[in-house]
């Protein structure tokens, strides 16, 4: 109940000085009154202060037999290595969405609270791995379910699209179809969507056909649909063009974060994904430039030798090539080839290029 005599909490947030320390270090000269030890339940720790630290440095190194000091942070690195090393270290790890669910799921019925198991799952989601933040979430949902909680209720309510939609929006993205695509999001968008929880349902999307694809475990959590729908675009796309759309969804995540207007910048992230979507890794990228070039190995860079008669199509110089390829209205591709890839050697019937990290 949070009241026994031998249990002493102190929140180093608003205890940070020294006396306040002192205070404990007096107090532990003391046996405890009833139980086996006196504890010291010392939570956010890492806010104390550097003199606060080293005045309870000497009695960490020499505690008295029948003291035991608990340390709580989310910050452990912002704790001096001398304390770290006196302490044996517990990291609490995330709780799996799926145990979350179950644990939602008992929290319900005890409550006598139908709740679609759907709901429980988005629920688990949002909570990140933390129970108290999911149950925070499954109470402000049940105060507005006024006895039944449903899936669409929770998503609105978190601003977040269903998974359906998402799976249908990325489809369409890589289907290249921009109409479409722009559709969708005005629609979702019209449903209270936040562009910033569509982005993230696309990487979560994006990020279960990569497992697929590397023959992972599929998420319990996920529906056979969903399953499906991952394995089918996992032999699709290549690694190449997943790594490249990750690193696009990421890039318009944070455009969104601090864009004025969210929607615009989540427009202009989608539309670069589907500019994107059928890029050629850079190992195939001179290949298909140089028209009928085949790619083969070459120490620290692709390198692609020339068919017979390629050479005769080949701009004279690689900015040439660049500029021919911007006059054709691959501006994309041709802003790739200038910022992303460095040339090795351009030479009749070869084209050698590297990576630029």
């Amino acid at each position: 109940e949070g009241r026994h005599i031998d249990v002493i909490e102190m929140d180093a947030a608003s205890h940070t000085g020294v006396d306040d320390v002192r205070e404990i270090i007096e107090a532990v000269r003391y046996a405890s009154v009833s139980a086996r030890y006196k504890i010291y339940i010392i939570d956010e720790v890492h806010m104390l202060s550097k003199n606060a630290f080293n005045a309870l440095l000497k009695t960490l190194e020499e505690p008295p037999a029948h003291v035991k000091f608990l340390f709580a942070t989310t910050e452990v690195n912002k704790v001096p290595v001398t304390v770290l090393s006196r302490c044996q270290r517990f990291d609490l790890r995330r709780i799996p969405a799926e145990k979350l669910a179950e644990h939602f799921a008992h929290v319900a019925r005890a409550e006598a609270v139908e709740v679609e198991e759907e709901a429980l799952h988005a629920i688990a989601r949002a909570a990140e791995g933390s129970a108290r933040d999911g149950l925070s979430i499954l109470d402000q949902a049940i105060a507005h379910g006024e006895g039944r909680v449903s899936a669409e209720q929770v998503r609105d309510m978190l601003g977040q699209a269903d998974r359906g939609r998402v799976r249908r929006l990325l489809e369409t993205l890589l289907g290249g179809d921009v109409t479409a695509a722009l559709a969708q999001l005005d629609e979702a968008h019209a449903l209270g969507i936040e562009p910033g929880s569509l982005i993230r349902g696309l990487m979560e999307s994006l990020h279960a056909v990569t497992r697929a694809k590397a023959g992972a475990r599929a998420d319990l959590l996920q529906s056979a649909e969903e399953r499906e729908t991952a394995a089918d675009l996992a032999v699709r796309l290549s690694w190449g063009s997943l790594h490249r759309l990750w690193q696009l969804l990421l890039k318009g995540l944070e455009d969104v974060r601090i864009a004025p207007d969210p929607l615009e910048a989540a427009t202009m992230a989608l539309l670069r994904l589907i500019h994107a979507a059928d890029m050629p890794d850079p190992s195939a990228l001179a290949a298909m430039l140089a028209g009928g070039i085949v790619p083969t190995a070459a120490p620290a860079a692709p390198t692609s030798t020339a068919s017979p008669g390629a050479e005769a199509r080949l701009p004279a110089d690689f900015p040439a090539l660049v500029d021919a390829i911007e006059k054709q209205g691959k501006q994309l591709l041709a802003v790739q080839l200038r910022d992303h890839v460095g040339l090795v050697s351009f030479a009749p019937g070869e084209i050698i290029l590297k990576p630029l990290k």
